[in-house]
């Protein structure tokens, strides 16, 4: 007998996101592997602009706007799989009994990242609503297993930890255009917010007068890009920072392939995708100590315990110094090639199996 797996796309709204790379990658490798199995097939639910992002190799349904009262697609769900937990849960177990829903948890980075108690609780009550819909849960890293079992009540529902893969730039890298000559520059990658965290690494742009700071991802927060901006004039370092917004994967390949070092002082991360998408060139890795960012760095990155401005420059210099020192090249690509999406989708697999049988 056929059982049908249906992954909820709805994050694919929103492009560039780790969260659309999240789904584009699990659907990819799980639909990749399941002729193996012979008797689990996959869907995926899709936002209409994303319809064509699986390239026809997926089965895809796409949303439409009447599924609010219909949803036809729900009578032959095995699984629902429900990717976020700050997101969505579609079926209702009352009309579909049957149905088995994972849900898988990424993070819970309100508690991390200094928000208010009010929007604190907020956000873990809407993930615990999900967590009492779901049948088993997967966290994306050990640290966010601890904060889930920590913070919320799973009962006796599995709960296991599958690490992402790594997201493979498959496009031939191009030189962006705006370029600025010749310069050695630190790269880091990801919305432009309070959360990423990425002004604290202004003041190795002082030290460093030689090198400059670009910085790809959407301006999420206006108020902290522009705190940032000035933040740079008051140190002189307007200069020597670049912060492009989103750019293509070719572009991102450039400058992954091309910078000095690659830079993540994020407050919170449930896993922290960039950094293993960075583990691939083989880059020194520079990164802050927090939530799950030390357990996906392991032993082949840098971290900064603090973010005042003389550890900075400690941490930086005596890190290049060691990287160089070691030749420590091969073991961050090493390290990246572990974040294995075939290795998750066959994790994956086994829970959806442990839900049917």
């Amino acid at each position: 007998m056929m059982h049908t797996i249906i992954l909820d796309c709805d994050l694919m709204k929103h492009a560039h996101s780790g969260l659309y790379h999240y789904c584009l990658n699990v659907g990819l490798a799980v639909n990749q592997l399941l002729p193996q199995m012979g008797n689990l097939a996959l869907k995926m639910y899709v936002p209409p602009q994303q319809k064509e992002a699986f390239e026809g190799k997926v089965n895809a349904i796409t949303e439409r706007a009447w599924h609010r009262l219909w949803r036809p697609f729900l009578n032959s769900c095995a699984v629902w799989h429900a990717p976020f937990q700050s997101g969505r849960m579609i079926p209702d177990k009352k009309r579909h009994p049957g149905i088995k829903v994972l849900l898988t948890i990424h993070d819970l980075n309100p508690l991390h990242e200094g928000k208010p108690q009010e929007e604190q609780q907020r956000s873990l009550l809407h993930t615990q609503g999900l967590i009492d819909q779901s049948d088993a849960i997967v966290c994306i890293s050990e640290f966010t297993k601890s904060d889930v079992l920590k913070h919320c009540a799973t009962g006796n529902k599995p709960v296991v930890v599958i690490h992402n893969g790594i997201h493979r730039l498959h496009a031939e890298p191009s030189v962006p255009q705006q370029v600025s000559g010749n310069r050695p520059f630190l790269f880091g990658m990801g919305y432009v917010n309070r959360k990423k965290n990425f002004h604290v690494l202004l003041p190795l742009l002082k030290h460093n007068p030689g090198l400059e700071l670009v910085i790809a991802g959407r301006l999420d927060d206006p108020d902290y890009v522009s705190a940032m901006k000035t933040a740079a004039e008051a140190m002189q370092v307007s200069d020597q920072l670049r912060l492009t917004g989103p750019v293509p994967e070719a572009e991102k390949s450039w400058y992954l392939a091309n910078c000095l070092a690659f830079v993540h002082p994020s407050l919170a991360e449930g896993f922290g995708a960039p950094v293993v998408e960075a583990m691939h060139f083989g880059k020194p890795l520079f990164l802050s100590n927090r939530t799950a960012l030390t357990e996906i760095g392991g032993d082949i990155a840098f971290y900064f315990s603090s973010f005042e401005e003389t550890h900075l420059q400690q941490v930086f210099s005596d890190g290049m110094a060691t990287f160089r020192r070691l030749g420590m090249g091969p073991a961050v690509m090493a390290r990246g090639h572990a974040f294995n999406w075939q290795k998750s989708a066959a994790q994956y697999i086994n829970v959806y199996q442990s839900l049917i049988d």
